[in-house]
């Protein structure tokens, strides 16, 4: 895989894991809640875990590339900003917008 490709994916990834918690009601979208809406505090908890994990995922390809690139609070801070931006779609489908109710 291409550097080019490494990036496209890893962006790709996170463009998904940051629309993740919006999107369904599952923990980690794999476990089932309680209660039939998960709160604001627990999506923001999920959209960490996912940073974290799409950092994870861009260190494994950077990793397979060659040498880690040491990183100081500004690449953290402009990255979890981009993972925030990233994650507005899904902000604004779950929070901005009206959704009907459904009568069967």
């Amino acid at each position: 895989m291409t550097q080019t490709v490494s990036v496209w994916v890893v962006l790709l990834f996170a463009l998904v894991a940051a629309n993740l918690p919006f999107v369904n009601e599952r923990l980690v979208a794999v476990l089932p809640l309680r209660s039939a809406t998960k709160p604001l505090s627990i999506r923001i908890g999920e959209l960490l875990f996912f940073y974290a994990l799409s950092g994870a995922v861009g260190l494994l390809f950077e990793h397979r590339v060659g040498q880690i690139a040491p990183q100081g609070w500004e690449f953290y801070t402009v990255t979890g900003a981009l993972f925030i931006v990233l994650a507005f779609p899904g902000f604004t489908w779950r929070y901005l917008l009206k959704h009907r109710k459904h009568r069967t």
